[in-house]
């Protein structure tokens, strides 16, 4: 279901770009500039290495396909259609930064990525791109006959090193411009009249001197040579380009006040941009996977999580010991200044976070360093970070498109301070029913009852007192379980704690093998048929719940179906299974 997902959505923008008359609106003004240049275009888990039929060649031999399509099919695209919505809207005149790693850009994934890229720009997506080149740098310098040389993160760029960076970067960027600027074929808007809209489907890149830097210098006796670190991101030119509808491309080479070119490290340009542009989310895509340490892929992570295991592996990774030296809680980002460190003083002006080098080049600590990179943009102010295997056909679709995703999440807020509750939460948790129980809105538990079922109950906490609160009593033996006692404190309603906390609860169940939600409710039947819950018959609940039920109260019965769980998550370090309800 996942690969059609990303199938079906390749084959339903060009429709979305031809009859929405506010989907791309060009720029006529979207030319090169003194600071940008722009180019525009006629119409455009362990080995995973998955074939999807990409966008041109399914819309070419759409007609063929859909005779072949039965009932089944088109139900299925209908269905999923309907499903990714939210995701559609939710996503919509967001701003991605997204870094392609260098070992990806050389390689025939580049291409499916790039046009799955300007998919999500047809629908209202803002990307920045961020491409690496350390492959392709040493590639040219190695077909001079030297190599390039490294310490920590940093390459040592020497004259010949940066005549390399220079051809490299121009080289990825023209690739990059010139795989996005074809726009969706238009066969198959043909038969939906005339338009001529559809005319201006390509896709305008923008890429310029969007980035100053200076000198590393010497630095423990080390000359660095060209080598440049972020001085700051022309948040202003960028967002310009963003607005007239462009993709954005900043290259690793930054600019001095001097007028030097210097060669800077790719994720510290893209920790860099992501913070200054306060944008929803960075992407990296990689070529490979965030595996724990049985060599499970890893697909979510508290940002709490992984700071912890972070600073648990500084003394064998100098990445990690970087980052706990660098971080702390208490930081605020600033363009052009750096990282308060909480009392008012800025700590040496750092950007970004850079990795590279022998550490990251040689993988003995897997993708631990771009782990760390996506910790360290979270604790800036960076909500989502999202490392994304680029090898698998669809991923960045899949991704963004799909509940769990198939990459690995590190999120700054989405669980935070939700915890099973313990018998000293008692008295919060009746706080938070009371008012619901007075209205008749929930049933009435009594101090024996919340005592003997405490361990089913999750609750969140914020700076002391508990704001939510939720119970699950599963059914093992039927594969499903009932939510109860749902309650939000009125001041926090309305900012989606709810949805958080309902999300949890269903990952929670899933992680249990479970496969249906069923809660029995009398005033908030609007509130769950929104999240997917549907009316049922009281008859489809277990038979042991449908004895204990206060006929009387009249109480609606909804029930949701639950995706496979296909990764966990975890909270405050530690993974759910049965034994934690």
């Amino acid at each position: 279901m996942a690969t059609c997902g990303s199938q079906l959505v390749r084959g339903f923008v060009p429709f979305y770009l031809g009859v929405h008359p506010q989907s791309h609106l060009r720029s006529k003004t979207a030319s090169a500039s003194a600071t940008a240049t722009a180019t525009s275009a006629k119409p455009k888990r362990g080995s995973r290495p998955m074939r999807v039929q990409s966008a041109f060649d399914m819309l070419s031999d759409s007609s063929a396909s859909m005779k072949q399509w039965d009932g089944s099919e088109e139900a299925q695209f209908v269905d999923w259609f309907r499903q990714a919505w939210p995701y559609i809207k939710g996503h919509r005149g967001s701003t991605f930064v997204l870094v392609i790693s260098a070992e990806i850009m050389d390689t025939p994934h580049l291409d499916p990525i790039l046009q799955d890229i300007s998919l999500l720009h047809g629908l209202g997506i803002k990307f920045v791109i961020v491409p690496g080149t350390w492959v392709q740098i040493d590639n040219i310098l190695h077909q001079k006959g030297t190599q390039g040389k490294y310490v920590g993160p940093y390459r040592i760029t020497d004259k010949d090193s940066l005549e390399a960076a220079k051809v490299a970067a121009g080289s990825v960027r023209l690739t990059i411009e010139a795989k996005l600027s074809p726009g969706p074929p238009m066969l198959n808007l043909r038969r939906h009249g005339d338009n001529s809209r559809w005319h201006d489907l390509g896709v305008a890149v923008a890429s310029g001197n969007f980035l100053a830097a200076k000198r590393r210098g010497v630095v423990e006796g080390v000359d660095f040579g060209a080598t440049g670190l972020v001085k700051k991101i022309n948040v202003e030119s960028i967002r310009e380009r963003l607005d007239r509808d462009c993709i954005v491309v900043v290259s690793n080479l930054g600019y001095s006040s001097s007028g030097e070119i210097l060669n800077c490290n790719t994720y510290e340009v893209a920790t860099a941009t992501a913070l200054a542009l306060q944008a929803e989310k960075l992407i990296c895509i990689i070529d490979g996977e965030i595996c724990d340490e049985n060599n499970h892929q890893i697909r979510f992570m508290t940002l709490q999580d992984a700071d912890m295991l972070i600073r648990k592996r500084a003394g064998q990774s100098p990445t990690a010991a970087t980052y706990v030296n660098k971080r702390s809680y208490s930081a605020r980002f600033q363009n052009g200044v750096g990282f308060d460190n909480g009392n008012g003083l800025w700590t040496g002006g750092e950007q970004g976070f850079a990795i590279g080098g022998e550490e990251r080049q040689s993988r003995l600590n897997g993708y631990f360093s771009e782990l760390t990179a996506a910790a360290f943009v979270c604790q800036g102010g960076v909500q989502r970070v999202q490392l994304i295997d680029g090898r698998r056909g669809g991923a960045l679709l899949l991704e963004l498109f799909t509940r769990d995703g198939v990459g690995t999440m590190v999120a700054s807020d989405m669980y935070e301070g939700t915890r099973t509750a313990t018998e000293g939460d008692i008295a919060g948790i009746k706080l938070l029913l009371k008012p619901l129980e007075d209205s008749g809105a929930l049933v009435r538990r009594t101090d024996e009852e919340l005592v003997d079922s405490i361990g089913n109950y999750v609750v969140v906490e914020r700076d002391g007192s508990l704001i939510a609160c939720a119970a699950l009593f599963p059914f093992i033996a039927d594969k499903c379980a009932e939510v109860a006692a749902f309650a939000v404190s009125p001041e926090c309603r309305g900012n989606g704690q709810g949805d958080k906390l309902l999300d949890f609860v269903e990952k929670k169940a899933a992680s249990l093998g479970l496969e249906r939600l069923f809660l029995l409710t009398t005033r908030a039947l609007d509130w769950f048929e929104r999240r997917g819950f549907s009316e049922c018959s009281i008859e489809s609940l277990p038979e042991q719940k449908r004895k204990r039920i206060n006929r009387s109260r009249g109480s609606k019965c909804y029930m949701k179906m639950l995706l496979p769980d296909r990764g966990g998550i975890t909270v405050n370090g530690r993974s759910f299974d049965n034994s934690s309800l």
